[in-house]
C-alpha cells in the first residue's frame, strides 16, 4: 500500500476519533465549568434523554417520618431500604425516586446519594465522599446506553449511574463506594424495620404513585438504546441480579428460590410489585424481592438491572446460567 494512502487512512481515523471526543458546542455553553478535555468514553455514546439539565429535579436533605405514620404507600409498592450501621433503617419510596432519580441525604454523618434510573432499573446507594470532599448530585438530562448520567454540583463532573464512575471532568475515573441497599415491598419494610423511617413526599407537583413508564417491562427494546443485545438469547428487558461482574437471571433465581454460588447466597421471595409495569405502582406484576449475602450472612451491594444494561456496562461479565 502506498505511503500516502497509509498516511491518509491514519489521518482520517485520527480525525474521526477526535470528532468523537469533541463535545457538541451546545454542551460547552450549557456546562461551562465541566472539563471536557478529560473523558474516559466517546462523546458519540451520549445522547439527550429529553429533559434538560436539572429538568428532573434531584432532592436534597429530604424530611423523614415514622413508617407507622405513612398511609399513602401501597403494601406491594417498592421502596429502597438502606440500613446504616446503627440507628433505624430508611425507606426511599420508588414513587418519589421515579420522578426525581437522585436523593442527596446524610445518614449518621455520612453523605449518601440514593439513585434510580428507571430505564435500566438500576437502583444504587453511594457514599458521596471523594477524597474527603462531599459531593451533591443532580440529573444531567443525558443518557449513555440508556442509563442516567449524573453530575456533581461541586466540579460539574459527569458520572455513570450504573457503575458509579466519573466519565467526564475532574473526577474522570473515580469510583464511588457502593453501600448495601435493596428494593423491598413497603409491607416487608414495615415488618422488618418496625422502628424504620420513611422519606416524606417531596413538595413538587408530581403524580406520585403512578408510573410514567407504564408497560416498559414488556417492551421489545430498551428506550434510547442502540447497543448490543445480551448474549445467550436473554431478553434485553429481562431482569438479572448483578453482583460485581456476575449476573444471575431473575427467572432462574425465582424458579429455585435460593442459589448459592461463587461465594454468594441469593434468595427470592414474592410480594414486590414491578415499578415499571402497571400505571399504578401498587398493581405491577410480582417481581419479588431479592437478597444477596456472603457466606457469613452479611449483606453485600447488588442490584437488579435489566439484562441489556448489565451487558452494556459489563461486556466481559460472567453470566451465571447454571447447568447448560
Amino acid at each position: 500500500m502506498c505511503k500516502w494512502l497509509v498516511a491518509a487512512i491514519i489521518g482520517l481515523c485520527a480525525s474521526v476519533a477526535a470528532a468523537a471526543e469533541t463535545p457538541p458546542q451546545g454542551w460547552l455553553q450549557e456546562w461551562p465549568e465541566t472539563d471536557f478535555s478529560r473523558t474516559s468514553i466517546s462523546y458519540s455514546e451520549i445522547m439527550s434523554g429529553g429533559p434538560p439539565k436539572d429538568g428532573i429535579p434531584a432532592i436534597s436533605a429530604p424530611a423523614f417520618s415514622s413508617a407507622h405514620d405513612e398511609s399513602r404507600i401501597g403494601d406491594r409498592e417498592a421502596v429502597l431500604a438502606y440500613s446504616p450501621p446503627s440507628g433505624p433503617a430508611r425507606a426511599y419510596p420508588v414513587r418519589y425516586l421515579m420522578w426525581h432519580e437522585i436523593v442527596n441525604d446524610e445518614v449518621e454523618g455520612v453523605p449518601i446519594a440514593v439513585t434510580f434510573c428507571p430505564l435500566c432499573n438500576t437502583v444504587m446507594v453511594f457514599d458521596a465522599r471523594v477524597n474527603g470532599e462531599t459531593l451533591t448530585f443532580g440529573v444531567s438530562g443525558k443518557l449513555r446506553f440508556s442509563d442516567m448520567i449524573m453530575y456533581d454540583r461541586e466540579t460539574q463532573s459527569w458520572w455513570q449511574q450504573a457503575v458509579g464512575e466519573g466519565i467526564v471532568g475532574r473526577h474522570m475515573g473515580v469510583r464511588l463506594r457502593r453501600l448495601p441497599a435493596r428494593m423491598i415491598s413497603w409491607a416487608e419494610f414495615r415488618a422488618e424495620h418496625p422502628d424504620g423511617r420513611v422519606m416524606d413526599e417531596p413538595a413538587w407537583n408530581r403524580d406520585y404513585g403512578t408510573n410514567p413508564y407504564a408497560g416498559y417491562d414488556s417492551s421489545e427494546r430498551p428506550f434510547l438504546y442502540d447497543g448490543e443485545n445480551p448474549p445467550h438469547g436473554i431478553s434485553p428487558l429481562a431482569r438479572v441480579v448483578r453482583v460485581g461482574n456476575r449476573a444471575w437471571t431473575l427467572s432462574r433465581l425465582r424458579e429455585r428460590g435460593t442459589i448459592q454460588e461463587a461465594g454468594f447466597i441469593l434468595t427470592w421471595t414474592s410480594g414486590q410489585a414491578s415499578a415499571l409495569d402497571a400505571d399504578n405502582l401498587n398493581e405491577g406484576a410480582d417481581v419479588g424481592t431479592v437478597r444477596v449475602t456472603n457466606e457469613n450472612g452479611e449483606d453485600i451491594p447488588f442490584d437488579v438491572p435489566f439484562a441489556f444494561a448489565f451487558h452494556a456496562f459489563h461486556p466481559d461479565g460472567i453470566w451465571m446460567l447454571g447447568e447448560q
